[in-house]
């Protein structure tokens, strides 16, 4: 089969390329995943699951991506709750080969059935970003109805995605980006935007809930905004400032099928919309990886047609 692979760690993008990989081993309670649409975070080769495995052995050449759509063409020994043919999305492991390929093996419970009339390419770009925004907000921020939560990148992929589910929640949303995405974040429905670069962060006032996805010196900035038994959640980093009377938390997102399935029913609802920007054959992911100029929205790599 062919898949972009990653040789090189030194190399950084220079060593990502198209080139023939063996089909795939469904071991136990696995599926083999025909991939016909792709996604991707451009930080992976940063990643040290991108090189090793999950005893920290080398196991270059490896194949980034971790969110894919596609119908399962193989059912590993003691596979249970999918079938042959059946459409499917989810989250590939972090540390085993990804989804930037025509073939992957992913364990059963990280994928959940994908309804026929939803996009592959559509469903792709709801994975990480959908599952990081779900988490972030509710399972780790504790967001509820009445509340402000801060979201930083509200353009953003998870960003996007978060502003849609606190204010269908009941929360008033806070977004920040550059200038350009003000429209963009207003018509997802913010209350009120914040330009970074030109605007005073500590202008806004106290929030219930930080979600950050920049790290740095927003997020330490970020933490004097929490109200008393407030959270700041973050997917960049973990945090070195906390709240003077709230929490800090720094989370990686983690597969979850049931919630993966009521996202896909909101998307079939209307009430979510995943903001896709380029979609790009697998042979030009490489150069997807870093555009020479900045894209709106995820960029999904198109494996394999339906």
């Amino acid at each position: 089969m062919q898949a972009i692979t990653a040789r090189d760690r030194d190399a950084g993008l220079a060593g990502l390329s198209l080139s023939d990989m063996p089909y795939p081993h469904a071991a136990e309670n696995d599926v083999i995943v025909r991939v016909h649409a792709a996604g991707f975070t451009p930080g992976e080769l940063d990643w040290p699951g991108t090189w090793t495995d999950r005893a920290g052995r080398d196991r270059t050449p490896s194949v980034p991506g971790h969110e894919l759509s596609g119908v399962v063409e193989e059912l590993g020994y003691g596979t249970t709750g999918l079938s042959v043919g059946q459409r499917v999305f989810g989250l590939a492991d972090w540390t085993r080969n990804g989804t930037l390929a025509e073939y992957t093996a992913v364990e059963a419970r990280n994928l959940a059935p994908l309804p026929a009339d939803i996009d592959h390419t559509v469903a792709a770009a709801l994975p990480v970003s959908g599952l990081t925004a779900w988490q972030g907000l509710f399972d780790h921020g504790r967001l509820t109805t009445g509340q402000t939560v801060l979201i930083h990148g509200a353009a953003g992929g998870v960003g996007s995605i978060a502003v849609q589910l606190a204010r269908e929640a009941g929360a008033r949303v806070i977004g920040t980006g550059r200038s350009a995405d003000r429209d963009r974040a207003l018509a997802l429905g913010v209350d009120t935007f914040l330009d970074l670069r030109t605007e005073k962060l500590e202008d806004i006032g106290a929030v219930d809930v930080v979600l950050d996805v920049i790290g740095g010196e927003i997020l330490d900035r970020s933490a004097t905004l929490v109200r008393a038994g407030g959270t700041l959640v973050t997917i960049a980093m973990p945090p070195k400032v906390q709240p003077k009377d709230g929490r800090a938390v720094f989370f990686v997102v983690e597969p979850d099928r049931a919630r993966l399935t009521d996202l896909a029913q909101r998307l079939r609802d209307g009430r979510l919309k995943p903001v896709v920007g380029a979609v790009r054959p697998l042979a030009e992911a490489p150069a997807a990886f870093a555009p020479a100029t900045r894209i709106r929205g995820k960029t999904i790599i198109r494996v394999t047609e339906e």
